[in-house]
């Protein structure tokens, strides 16, 4: 007679399709019976079947990232069925933009103060304040608006054509951190 010790618990797979958990069980390794909800998510957006033909196809040292990923998706599909992943990637873009934004602002005042700090007999007449064609660094434009304030900001057009989707979550998530609570994106971007 088998003790309760040598049993064996069926994977979450097995134990949510209802069926026997047998040794070469291709989902055993990957969704352990202490995580449910993992498989449950993955059957909900991709189903079983899909799976395990994507796990058989695949060599067995890709397959622990490839249920990785699958679980990463079918979450973010579960907390919002529109975009998914496509969510937080675009709201970590906009706050990568906003950030390089700061950023250039910032050097560009320390270039500014920089400029300040040398004596004007060392600079060109071009440079100097009142100069008639008084040139900027290359690359910066005066800032307008709220945007820039009076700094000199660095154009990136890289994140300028980057998609406007809207942060998925409904409430706004201060710490800026996607992966605590929940939250739809501010105008503050």
């Amino acid at each position: 007679m088998a003790s309760s010790s040598s049993y064996n618990s069926p994977c979450a797979a097995c134990k949510f399709l209802r069926r026997k958990c047998l040794p070469g069980c291709i989902f055993a390794p990957y969704f352990p019976p202490e995580e449910p909800q993992k498989f449950a998510n993955v059957h909900k957006i991709f189903g079983a079947s899909n799976v395990t033909k994507l796990l058989n196809e695949l060599p067995p040292h890709q397959r622990e990232d490839a249920v990785n990923s699958l679980a990463y998706e079918a979450e973010a599909r579960v907390r919002d069925p529109v975009y998914g992943c496509v969510g937080a990637i675009s709201f970590l873009q906009r706050q990568v933009q906003r950030l390089q934004k700061e950023l250039d602002a910032a050097n560009a005042d320390l270039i500014r103060f920089a400029c300040n700090e040398i004596p004007t007999a060392a600079l060109p007449a071009s440079v100097l304040p009142g100069s008639a064609n008084r040139q900027r660094p290359v690359g910066f434009s005066r800032g307008v608006g709220n945007d820039g304030g009076g700094f000199y900001n660095l154009h990136s057009p890289s994140f300028s054509q980057l998609p406007n989707y809207p942060f998925p979550w409904n409430n706004q998530n201060p710490s800026g951190d996607v992966n605590e609570g929940a939250g739809e994106e501010g105008g503050n971007m």
